[in-house]
């Protein structure tokens, strides 16, 4: 039986590896995985004969034909394995962690069995991240005791080669996105499911990010921790959650607002129709303050909440209404105590682990022509959202009303829900970034305590990010290499203080097959025979140009100035998705400043 070695090495009844199975469908799948077991590693398998044949590359494949990387031939895997991403058991056969660092489709250059019966099996891949010809060469090692299973895998020269190719640039799952040491946190992980869909009933504080806080000051994360335990039940009706909120609402208004009208900024005024979100000034580094308070910075859409008599209006930061596009968002109105209330706050889609994730806002959504939704998003992926400031109440503006007494308030008013929660806030900034770190988001967020609601950008807000991210506008594509089809990498664009849509990189990973024809579509729409850039892109290959008018949520490691004309750009950029809910006039240089600097302004009072 060619799975008898498989069966014979593992328990089935202890790990969650899917049990030997021989598939007659005749595919010709591959999949790449890194192992994280005794030893770090990734395991090359190809389907063949209804079986992955499978080998071990200490050293992962490389698209640099330089690199002749040494290949372990190892027990056959079921075809079921493909799509394996998980935590494999202590004491088991391999256990570590397993991430699905590539996959895709193989083609054969010749006769399959009797290449790798020869022992030069020579292929072509189709994948997330590998693409192009290779082979697999049996060699006869030196060594005494070698077992004769020894290989070398080398990337042919072909139009997907990549001089210096450097496999850590694309630590990430071609599945979840997830790097392996989130795959290792997620003790739920089945280390099965390569998509699961967002949580519709995360803790209002999640375990890893009370633990890490309790780390750094025990007696406060202890006192948090048990005010969020006594989390109000939920309500069987949602007419009976209306009816005890209002009468709730009703007291407050003659008893606790009054109170509200002597917090010093508070203003009776009018409510507002339309509220232009604060925005926070980008910065290099974490730091410890007890001027300013630290949240976690929500990777969703940004909307303002206008609660009129219990009808709710949700705006995008660019004036959409995103209303009907969030059904059950609808009915939080009735945890809200307020007849007339402005929130500030995030859409978001939580992965299992109560992490806000972008992609699966992408999904949930849908995109559309000119970022319009077409009503064919993911509806069975939840969102919630996570209110983090208060800006109008029942007939008092309180913009101009310190941050932390508008949190204080919003607090008071909100009763969480599996759809509605206050954003957390915390007096250590250092132990949260080293959280956040840990788990693989995408930064924080600090706010001095003192500071007014300002409808612009303001040093009052400072965003400290992990990993860099950037939304940039899409002008042009390059044609496609190799196996790839449709196009090949798209070209990024900023503008500049002078309106100039100035070249910063080109995006040619993170592309699924769906995403990269659903692109595709739009992208020929839009093609144009003028440049919207100023200057010309560094490429090597034909660029095709297209209207200004997408927006892409782009992950990059840093800023690098490189190429023949200087120009600064974005290292091994990484398409996220498109950005429905930005402009592409939104889309400019964002910096970071040095954080000592801009800390010292904004409490010096200098909020320009």
């Amino acid at each position: 039986m060619a799975l008898e070695e498989y069966k014979k090495k593992r328990r089935f009844t202890d790990t969650p590896e899917p049990p030997p199975s021989i598939d007659k469908s005749k595919g010709h799948r591959f999949v790449v995985q890194k192992h994280h077991a005794s030893r770090l590693h990734y395991d090359f398998r190809l389907e063949m004969d209804g079986v992955l044949k499978s080998w071990a590359v200490p050293k992962g494949p490389s698209l640099d034909p330089a690199d002749k990387r040494l290949a372990m031939a190892v027990e056959d895997h079921p075809v079921s394995y493909l799509k394996f991403e998980g935590i494999i058991p202590e004491n088991n056969y391999g256990a570590g962690t397993v991430m699905v660092w590539d996959i895709g489709t193989w083609e054969p250059v010749g006769d399959a069995d009797a290449m790798l019966a020869k022992g030069d099996l020579k292929f072509r891949l189709k994948g997330k991240k590998l693409n192009g010809e290779f082979a697999l060469v049996h060699i006869k090692s030196r060594r005494s005791g070698t077992k004769g299973n020894e290989w070398l895998l080398i990337k042919h020269r072909d139009d997907a080669v990549v001089p210096g190719y450097d496999i850590d640039e694309y630590d990430f799952s071609a599945l979840t996105k997830r790097s392996l040491d989130d795959i290792a946190g997620d003790q739920k992980s089945a280390e099965w499911q390569s998509n699961r869909a967002g949580s519709s009933n995360i803790p209002q504080k999640s375990a890893w990010l009370a633990d890490a806080i309790k780390k750094a000051d025990k007696k406060a994360a202890a006192k948090k921790t048990a005010v969020k335990t006594k989390a109000p039940a939920k309500k069987s009706a949602k007419t009976a959650a209306k009816k005890a909120v209002k009468t709730t609402a009703t007291k407050k208004q003659k008893d606790a607002h009054p109170a509200f009208a002597d917090l010093k900024g508070a203003r009776h005024a009018a409510m507002p129709s339309q509220i232009q979100p604060m925005l926070a000034t980008l910065v290099d580094e974490p730091f410890e303050d007890s001027q300013w308070l630290y949240e976690i910075k929500w990777d969703g859409y940004r909307a303002v909440t206008f609660l009129n008599d219990g009808k709710l209006r949700f705006v995008s930061r660019n004036g959409n209404d995103l209303t009907n596009a969030y059904p059950e968002l609808h009915d939080i109105g009735g945890s809200i105590s307020a007849q007339r209330a402005i929130l500030d706050g995030e859409i978001v889609a939580l992965d299992g682990e109560g992490r806000s994730s972008f992609s699966l806002m992408q999904q949930r959504t849908g995109i559309g022509e000119g970022g319009r939704r077409t009503g064919k998003g993911n509806a069975n992926i939840p969102v919630q959202y996570y209110a983090f400031d208060l800006l109008y109440l029942d007939g008092y503006d309180l913009t101009h009303v310190s941050l932390e007494d508008r949190k204080r308030v919003l607090s008071e008013i909100i009763s969480p829900s599996d759809v509605l929660r206050v954003s957390d806030s915390f007096d250590e900034g250092l132990p949260l970034y080293e959280a956040a770190r840990a788990r693989g988001l995408e930064g924080i967020i600090a706010k001095r305590r003192e500071s007014c609601y300002l409808t612009k950008r303001s040093r009052e807000w400072l965003k400290i990010k992990i990993t860099q991210r950037q939304e940039c506008v899409i002008g042009g594509y390059t044609e496609p290499k190799g196996s790839r089809e449709n196009f090949g990498s798209v070209v990024l664009g900023l503008y500049d203080d002078k309106g100039r849509l100035i070249p910063v990189g080109q995006a040619g990973s993170g592309f699924t097959a769906q995403s990269n024809a659903a692109l595709w579509k739009k992208l020929q729409k839009l093609e144009t025979k003028t440049s919207p850039f100023f200057g010309k892109p560094d490429s090597p290959r034909q660029v095709h140009y297209v209207r200004p008018e997408l927006v892409a949520e782009i992950k990059f490691t840093e800023w690098t100035h490189q190429g023949q004309s200087g120009q600064v750009r974005m290292r091994a950029p990484v398409f996220e998705g498109l950005r429905t809910d930005k402009s592409p006039s939104e889309c400019v240089f964002d910096f970071a400043k040095p954080t000592k600097l801009e800390v010292k302004k904004a409490e010096s009072g200098d909020a320009a």
